[in-house]
């Protein structure tokens, strides 16, 4: 049909086993991580929470999995395609839901971007590595 578009995105069962791996990968490390995962179009899919993992983390998660999928890039790409224009920079950054700093990634199944994965709570390169691990954990593209 003309003017109707499908739109694929990520379903609940990958979602579940996405969180549970990078927050698994947390725990080995020993920090209390919270993952979260949106759909292609931003809607939140999945969340788990760390026990001990602070508060503001669930939040900053879910930003930065909005702004992986909302830009289909990892989230500190979102930073370097804006820093150059700081009117562009200071109206993305000011927008709710956008976190530009390491630990979101796109989730690319079969080549098509299907959603997006925020972890925080760790380090920004911790974050990244256990959003990483949760890609591999559902055969999803690395970053």
């Amino acid at each position: 049909m003309n003017g109707v578009a499908t739109v694929r995105s990520i379903g609940h069962e990958l979602a579940a086993r996405a969180v549970q791996a990078a927050v698994a990968k947390g725990g080995e490390a020993g920090w209390p991580l919270v993952a979260a995962v949106v759909g292609s179009t931003g809607e939140l899919v999945a969340l788990l929470r760390a026990t001990g993992a602070p508060f503001q983390s669930a939040q900053i998660a879910k930003d930065k999995a909005y702004t992986a999928a909302s830009f289909k890039v990892p989230s500190p790409e979102v930073f370097k395609m804006v820093s150059g224009n700081p009117a562009l920079s200071a109206g993305i950054a000011a927008k709710p839901g956008i976190a530009m700093f390491g630990g979101g990634l796109p989730i690319a199944i079969a080549g098509e971007i299907v959603g997006a994965i925020g972890v925080s709570g760790g380090t920004e390169e911790l974050d990244t590595q256990c959003a990483n691990a949760a890609l591999t954990a559902i055969g999803a593209a690395q970053y």
